[in-house]
């Protein structure tokens, strides 16, 4: 059973009922029913109920859910507890660390992070284990473009973290009003071409405080 809070589901009813999700429902019953698929069917909207639409004052994007076992929980970059941090996120915790002279929690669990208000969102909401990106194109990327469209309409500020090409292809689509930060993914395959360096968390919280909200704990 999918579970989603009534919050999001009055926002996304219209979409529940389009033929791509009718069509993407049908394909991941299937999936879910004879493969291997993360996360867990009652976790694909994870990132969504963990933060209310009004509550979002960050939006990270991910592309898809990781691929192993014990990993992905519906939050994009984040792992459950007593897994070991993936590369990633080392990476992530790295620029925190030096951006903001903090030490991270030695927890590669984000859901610290969604409480205060991070939307943690991959681009593609499911996958089969150890196939990255095998759900890409299946309706996911539809769905995901509505939530971030949703989000943009709103007026009040919000930061953008879009890293690596697939995140930065909803720039476009996000309003003025709010703060949209680039750079590569934290990937090891990429982090070194400006990922490293880039200040996104320092800025984020610096654009939340010039707007009269409260900076996120990064730790």
């Amino acid at each position: 059973m999918i579970k989603i809070t009534k919050n999001w589901a009055n926002l996304l009813a219209d979409e529940f009922e389009k033929p791509y999700f009718k069509n993407l429902q049908s394909f991941l019953e299937d999936e879910y029913s004879h493969a291997t698929i993360y996360p867990a069917m009652e976790n694909i909207f994870a990132a969504l109920n963990a933060v209310k639409y009004e509550d979002v004052k960050v939006v990270i994007i991910g592309q898809d859910p990781y691929h192993e076992p014990n990993q992905a929980h519906g939050l994009a970059f984040s792992v459950q507890d007593n897994v070991e941090i993936p590369p990633s996120l080392v990476n992530i915790f790295k620029e925190i660390e030096d951006d903001l002279h903090i030490k991270c929690l030695q927890s590669g669990n984000l859901t610290r992070w969604a409480k205060q208000g991070v939307l943690l969102l991959n681009t593609s909401l499911t996958v089969r284990r150890a196939q990255a990106n095998s759900h890409r194109g299946k309706g996911w990327e539809v769905f995901t473009q509505k939530i971030i469209e949703l989000l943009s309409k709103r007026p009040e500020p919000m930061v953008f973290m879009l890293w690596g090409s697939n995140a930065q292809a909803f720039a476009s689509q996000i309003g003025s009003q709010h703060l949209v930060l680039k750079a590569p993914h934290p990937s090891p395959l990429s982090a070194y071409r400006g990922f490293f360096g880039c200040k996104h968390f320092s800025k984020a919280n610096q654009f939340l405080m010039q707007h009269g909200k409260t900076p996120i704990d990064w730790q």
